[in-house]
């Protein structure tokens, strides 16, 4: 027998004996009650190109899931879809119904069924976000990783192992290409590392004219642009024990880097000495910057009376100039990370009652406003009782990802929420991951969820290579 027949031979047997120790549902009880599933995918809509929603039974020491045509049993809770039998299952199915039947102290049960609801509208194949722990004002073995949400591959863009355990953040690609995009790595040395084709260039974009490095960016439509604040941040712990952390600016205006000539474009507007400005974005067609600004006021005694309202200003690609008239766009709540959807219909922010770091807030939540109407949404379906923030958007403006704390106010998440044509959204769910007990052993926070079309051209080997290099100057305009 030939090696290859006799692994062939080896692995159907050992499947088999798997499935004969597994037990089968007997002597059933039905229940009008839902399964204690986790993540909870219960009544989700999804995208047809989603890894395999893999989930948890709790507390049940066998399990039969019954997902349209297809079952799985399994010894345990775990519930686990092979991958070629779960594509088969969303390309041919736009609603399935799910059965949990499970093994508990010795009874089964069979509870009340609930549905996925598969979308044609794929999500964008790589997520990239960065691990770090949730701590106050220092960070450790920080990594910003890639992670392909078709399967479960990923890689790491740029490791604390090379990097001298340095803060790294913030990254981003333009119009979702994965061809161009930034990061930071931060600290002496550090710099703004641009990927052009898998061609990094790391930049020192920071002239004596501004009050910090760059913080926040984005990149303009054509990719020749970048509009960044330049942020003083002020990390201060709370004396009250139902807040943590308190994170405000002293300093914060908002500039404009040209990438081809080393260029930085500044505005009056966009540096006030009265008042603060930050989190800046194009509009997708590159004609606006949005951001956010508040009245300076005395910190951090007032640091209640810090709000931010949403506004933007006229940009022109083409001569690279910077507008004259600011509109005020919403001012009810503090805001925080405004993004507009590609299609340039609806703009997703950060709401919480005060402040600029909405992440250290419990009551942050997202809405969104259709930038047609006017019309504003508080998106309930989406927003739990914890945070929720860090948000962007899919190439096809179908989908949005973002930061949720909802399951224990400490660690961060990737939930996707599917924003329909008529501009509803549907219910949000979790990141998959191969194995379901992975969010309930893993110490670490999925933070600044970014979505890209395509790989990234490039890994932390290379970042530490170009590390190595002078970076580049950049001009005051």
């Amino acid at each position: 027998m030939k090696r290859k027949d006799i692994y062939t031979y080896m692995a159907t047997a050992f499947l088999m004996l798997l499935t004969a120790c597994t037990p089968t549902p007997q002597d059933v009880k039905q229940s009008d009650q839902e399964a204690d599933i986790y993540p909870d995918y219960k009544d989700v809509t999804i995208p047809v190109n989603i890894a395999p929603m893999n989930f948890l039974v709790r507390d049940a020491e066998a399990v039969e899931v019954t997902a349209g045509d297809l079952t799985v049993r399994s010894r345990g809770g775990n519930v686990e879809f092979g991958k070629g039998e779960w594509r088969e299952l969303l390309e041919g199915n736009d609603t399935i119904a799910v059965k949990v039947t499970a093994l508990k102290d010795g009874q089964w049960t069979a509870y009340k069924q609930f549905h996925w609801y598969v979308v044609a509208d794929s999500i964008d194949s790589y997520l990239t976000y960065r691990l770090i722990e949730p701590g106050y004002s220092v960070w450790n073995r920080l990594q910003i990783i890639q992670r392909c949400v078709e399967n479960f591959d990923e890689y790491a863009l740029a490791d604390y192992n090379l990097q001298e355990n340095r803060c790294m953040n913030c990254h981003t690609p333009c119009s979702k290409n994965p061809q161009l995009s930034m990061l930071y790595v931060r600290g002496e040395g550090g710099g703004a590392i641009l990927n052009q084709n898998g061609r990094l260039r790391k930049l020192n974009i920071k002239t004596p004219e501004m009050v910090a490095t760059s913080t926040y960016f984005q990149f303009s439509p054509s990719g020749r642009y970048i509009v960044f604040s330049s942020n003083v941040v002020v990390p201060a712990v709370h004396s009250m024990p139902q807040r943590r952390l308190e994170v405000y600016d002293t300093e914060s205006d908002i500039y404009v880097a040209d990438l081809e000539k080393n260029l930085i474009i500044h505005s009056e507007l966009l540096a006030l000495p009265d008042r603060l400005e930050t989190f800046p974005a194009f509009s997708p067609d590159g004609k606006y910057i949005y951001y956010c600004t508040s009245p300076k006021v005395e910190l951090p005694e007032d640091y209640k009376s810090l709000k931010y309202a949403l506004a933007r200003i006229p940009f022109d690609e083409t001569t690279g100039t910077i507008g004259t008239q600011v509109d005020t766009l919403f001012t009810e709540r503090s805001v925080c990370h405004p993004r507009v959807s590609p299609d340039g219909e609806r703009i997703l922010f950060s709401v919480q009652d005060f402040a600029t770091f909405p992440i250290w807030h419990k009551e942050a939540d997202l809405w969104m406003i259709d930038l047609r109407t006017g019309a504003t949404d508080t998106l309930q379906v989406v927003n739990s009782d914890m945070c929720e923030t860090y948000h962007s958007w899919s190439s096809n403006s179908r989908w949005f990802v973002f930061a949720s704390k909802r399951d224990d106010g400490l660690y961060g998440k990737p939930y996707f929420c599917y924003v329909d044509r008529n501009g509803k959204a549907h219910k949000p769910f979790c990141l998959p991951q191969k194995d379901p007990t992975f969010y309930d052993d893993f110490l670490k926070s999925f933070n600044a969820p970014e979505m890209a079309k395509g790989k990234i051209p490039f890994n932390a080997v290379d970042v530490a290579e170009i590390m190595k290099r002078p970076a580049e100057a950049f001009k005051w305009e």
